[in-house]
């Protein structure tokens, strides 16, 4: 905003720098570390956050750690699943790879409507122990499993190939590090990309690589990223793509 005022002898340019801040009803599907991280985020940045389980009752009861984190952040409503969803325009789906397909049938095709869903999971199966291996790999991906499975969704696939507290604050690495997006609708892309920046990311190391195929790429991205985290000792870590 830019504001003049003149007294004959003088005049003084006011120059204001507005921040508009677009409240959202956002349901975050997952009570795990991610989903928590993220719910917080939401909610300290202004947004009306619910963050969704199977059964209300039985994680205040069996998941002490839940539990405690919701003690402490009031203004973030547990709900089952659906009424999440039901009441939410834009959902984070922080729940684990291999049953998010289970869970968001469990929703339902006319809850999930056509909202924005952006899609932290990543398919990994530990039922050979550790590391994971990939449940889904090379020709599908969970991205594209829920975009097929629910056609009027708008899926896009971010946040998947890091740490959970550099999601939501990127500043925590020294340097350049970039995130990744991909999805078929350039709208909920930009509606993504405005959500990440509030994060913190710096457009410019925002890399849109596409449709929701390339959902493939970033989520075989995680093999590597457990080696890493081996490797360093450490999960403070992100990639960078350097180019000429």
């Amino acid at each position: 905003m830019t504001c003049y005022w003149s007294d004959n002898k003088y005049t003084i340019l006011l120059i204001v720098d507005i921040k508009i801040i677009v409240k959202i009803k956002i349901a975050v599907l997952g009570t795990g570390i991610v989903g928590r991280t993220i719910a917080e985020k939401l909610d300290q940045l202004g947004h009306d956050v619910t963050i969704g389980t199977r059964d209300v009752q039985k994680t205040m009861q069996e998941n002490e750690a839940y539990a405690a984190w919701a003690s402490s952040h009031s203004n973030v409503h547990t709900m089952p699943f659906v009424e999440g969803a039901a009441n939410a325009d834009l959902l984070f789906n922080c729940i684990g790879g291999m049953v998010t397909m289970d869970a968001l049938n469990g929703i339902g095709e006319k809850t999930l409507g056509n909202k924005v869903l952006v899609d932290l999971s990543n398919p990994l199966d530990f039922s050979n122990g550790m590391p994971p291996s990939l449940g889904v790999v090379n020709t599908d991906s969970i991205g594209e499993q829920i975009q097929r499975g629910f056609p009027n969704l708008k899926v896009v696939k971010s946040l998947n190939t890091m740490n959970t507290a550099l999601m939501v604050n990127p500043g925590m690495l020294k340097g350049d590090h970039n995130v990744f997006v991909c999805g078929n609708d350039e709208a909920s892309k930009n509606t993504t990309l405005d959500l990440l920046k509030s994060f913190g990311w710096r457009e410019d190391l925002i890399i849109d690589l596409g449709d929701i195929t390339n959902s493939r790429g970033t989520e075989m991205i995680l093999p590597i990223w457990l080696r890493l985290w081996g490797a360093l000792g450490t999960a403070e870590f992100n990639f960078h793509i350097q180019k000429n």
